[in-house]
């Protein structure tokens, strides 16, 4: 059966006040063809009112002015889809860890993966230090109704397996050759007027490479934490050129 992928830049809960940041979908199918149009607004009167992952997935196929066949489907999310293990051990256990001098080795503040990056010259973003916590709890949030059944470190599903959720991030693809190939050679033949949906482009083929060219992305080392889940991006992005 054919598979969708969908890309989702996150804007913040009330981001519908926020002209220059929104929420934004772009839809590719399995031959990087754009499915629809792209969207962009604030999904969260959507994520209120849609009960189940296929309602959720009918909902996001429609705003993008398309129907949903059923297919399984890989939603790409450009937001962290967890907390730091050592910050949510301190606010719901009291139990404090050792934080060292390198800004982006503190583990309240970045995940491993994420600390992970920092070595390799990358910024990721943190949910606890950099004005980002509406738009991770709206994505952990989603993945929670939606997709809570962890498959493995950094892949959840819905039960179903019509629904697969992983975590991009499309800031950290820039210096990838490969995304540059994949943006170039594109399906989607109309510019997008924004930067929210370019990024949720990028999302959207992070989902593709996921599904069709898996060896080509940073995998999570066996010892990663699955509840700090895991950055999917691809491996030359330690290696720009």
């Amino acid at each position: 059966m054919a598979r969708f992928f969908i890309g989702w830049d996150v804007g913040g809960w009330h981001c519908d006040h926020n002209p220059t940041s929104r929420d934004a979908l772009v839809i590719l199918d399995e031959e990087r063809r754009q499915v629809g149009l792209s969207w962009r607004g604030n999904l969260r009167s959507t994520i209120n009112t849609c009960t189940t992952p296929r309602a959720w997935l009918e909902t996001l196929f429609h705003l993008c002015q398309t129907e949903f066949s059923g297919s399984p489907t890989i939603l790409s999310i450009d937001i962290p889809l967890a907390f730091p293990q050592a910050f949510t051990r301190l606010i719901t256990k009291s139990q404090p860890t050792a934080v060292p001098g390198p800004a982006g080795e503190n583990p309240y503040l970045f995940r491993r993966c994420e600390r992970l990056l920092f070595r390799h010259g990358l910024r990721p973003l943190s949910p606890v230090k950099d004005m980002i916590g509406s738009q991770a709890t709206k994505g952990i949030h989603v993945l929670a109704r939606y997709a809570p059944l962890p498959q493995s470190c950094g892949v959840w599903r819905d039960g179903t397996d019509r629904l697969t959720v992983i975590e991009a991030y499309p800031a950290g693809c820039k210096g990838s050759r490969l995304m540059r190939s994949l943006l170039a050679q594109s399906g989607v033949t109309t510019p997008l007027p924004s930067q929210d949906e370019r990024d949720a482009l990028v999302c959207a083929l992070t989902g593709w490479l996921f599904v069709r060219n898996r060896q080509s992305l940073l995998e999570p080392p066996d010892d990663s934490p699955l509840q700090e889940g895991w950055i999917w991006l691809p491996k030359d992005v330690l290696d720009p050129g």
